[in-house]
Formats: structure tokens, sequence, C-alpha cells
């Protein structure tokens, strides 16, 4: 499939600090592809670079044919986004934002459409201040899509979402994709790069570290008997935080083993509401030197109550 974009030899500086450094990249017509990285690795400076609002210092990009930095107003008519920290005035409602949007954008759907599209009918004299984050998350998809671009730049998304929201936002970005939209998503989550990228790149310190689909990404890092021990140590620590020693089973084979445990609470309940803490336990576990002696614990998190779980969102 032709290359929907292509980056070669980015380079961005401001002032003494190289926020991009020789970044290469191609993204496929049609796919996800997301750019994988700590906060400060450079990834919002490339999306941004993309989309013409900033100028490179080095480097050629190019968007469906079209130089970002010659041609801006060809490559802003194909490209939809949703930056970082997006927000609308508090007072601003629903329906209010999209038709400002359309009027601004020309030529895509009629607005009223994407009401239905993207569930927020029910939320159409909402003000941006009142809605939960995942209905402010529709609402930026909604916008983003109201030109109908050929390419549509997620930056974030999910960033301070609750699991259930986060999973809402996830289903957004497949949907997108199902339109025939190109997408490049930007993120600091392994699991939600493993769960909608078809290929990814990883960015640190303004470098490709990697690339490939996760698949490849996965299998290339060596699985050291360290690196085991690691996980195990994490996922002990996540078992017995969440799982309350009265349901463990007495035979119960290593302290808070989930898969001998009894109760309620289902393994898989059990591992989706803790991802979160358990990547932040691996990270504790795997850089000692950033905790003393006075870091306050991480939080204790619990599993769904019985109604989450019958309401089926455990």
């Amino acid at each position: 499939m032709d290359a929907a974009v292509t980056v070669r030899g980015l380079r961005k500086r401001y002032g003494a600090t190289v926020a991009v450094d020789d970044v290469s990249l191609d993204v496929a017509g049609g796919e996800i592809f997301g750019l994988l990285g700590p906060n400060g690795s450079g990834k919002t400076t490339t999306v941004e670079c993309l989309q013409g609002l900033r100028r490179p210092d080095e480097g050629t990009l190019s968007v469906f044919g079209f130089d970002p930095c010659a041609e801006p107003a060809q490559v802003r008519r194909l490209v939809g986004s949703q930056l970082q920290d997006s927000a609308l005035p508090e007072r601003l409602k629903v329906w209010e934002a999209l038709r400002l949007f359309s009027v601004i954008s020309p030529g895509g759907p009629p607005w009223e459409r994407l009401l239905d599209e993207w569930g927020l009918t029910g939320r159409r004299n909402t003000a941006f201040g009142d809605l939960s984050g995942g209905q402010r998350q529709r609402l930026f998809v909604a916008l983003a899509l109201i030109s109908e671009p050929r390419l549509v730049v997620l930056d974030e998304m999910t960033t301070g979402l609750d699991p259930a929201a986060r999973r809402v936002a996830w289903d957004l970005v497949a949907a997108v994709r199902e339109r025939g939209t190109t997408v490049v998503l930007v993120t600091h989550f392994m699991d939600e790069a493993q769960r909608l990228c078809d290929r990814l790149a990883v960015l640190l310190d303004g470098h490709v570290v990697a690339r490939g689909t996760t698949a490849e990404l996965i299998a290339s890092q060596p699985r050291s008997s360290a690196v085991r021990s690691l996980h195990r140590r994490a996922l002990t620590w996540a078992s017995s935080t969440w799982w309350p020693a009265s349901r463990r089973s007495p035979s119960t084979t290593g302290a808070g083993s989930p898969s001998s445990a009894t109760g309620p609470y289902s393994h898989g309940s059990l591992m989706r509401w803790s991802t979160e803490a358990w990547n932040q336990r691996i990270f504790e576990l795997s850089c000692p030197r950033w905790r003393t002696p006075t870091s306050p614990s991480p939080p204790r998190r619990h599993p769904p109550t019985r109604t989450d779980r019958d309401a089926g969102t455990g």
C-alpha cells in the first residue's frame, strides 16, 4: 500500500534542546501507526511538524504527496487532529462546537450526522465543562473527522482517563480506522499500542530506537531470567494488592496467586483493573534508585464491585 506519510531525517531544536533528532518513518494508508515513548521523547513535536504547525530545522516530510512546510493549506484539508491537552470553552455546547467547526472546515458531512455516529445525540445541549472524560474524547474525535480527513492524528487521547473511559476511547480509534482513515496514534501506554497499532515506532530522547509490529518488537527483546523474575515479583505484588486474603484458596501456591484463588473476582477482571499499577510497580522494581525511603507507596486499587461485574464493566 502507498505511504500516506513519509518522514526522512527530521530534526527540530528548541534553543539548545534537541527535541527530535534524525527521525525517519513511513505510515501506510489505512493503518493505525503508533508513536510510543515516554514524555519528552519527541512524539508531539514530530506530529506537529507533520501537520505544518511547526517548521523543522532539517529533514523532509510528505503527507499524501504534499509538503507540510511548503503546502500547509493542502495538508490541513487532508488532516484532522486531536492535539495533546485539547480543550474547548467550558460553556460551549456540543452542538455549538460541531457547528462552529463545520463552518471553519466546509465540505464535510452535516454536523448533525456526527452527533448520532459518535453517540453524542443525548448530549447535544450539554456544555463542554459538564461532559465526562469519555464524552469529551467522543466530541474531539467527531471534531477531528468533521472535514472527512484522510489522516487523523490522535495525541495522547487517553491520558488522565479512567480504565472504562480508556476502553471507550480505544473503540473510537478502531471505528475511525474502519472508515478507511489512516491514524497516527501518539501514546506512552504500552498496552494501548499493543491493542490498537498495526505498526509502531518507539522514540527515546528524540531518536527512533525501534520500529515494527508489536509482535516483532516483543520478539526482539531477550527474555532473561532477570526479566522473568521481575514480572513474577510484579504479578505477586499486584495480585496481593487487589486479591483479598479471605478469597484465596488455602491451597494457593505462591503469595496471592490469582490462578488458584477462589471467590467472585475473575483472573481477567483482576488483571484488567490492575494494569496501570502493575506497570507502575514494574517501573519501581526496574528503577529502585527513583524510590527513596520517604517515598509514598503506590495507591491501593481495588477490583470492581459486584454491581460493576453484573454490568459487565469489570
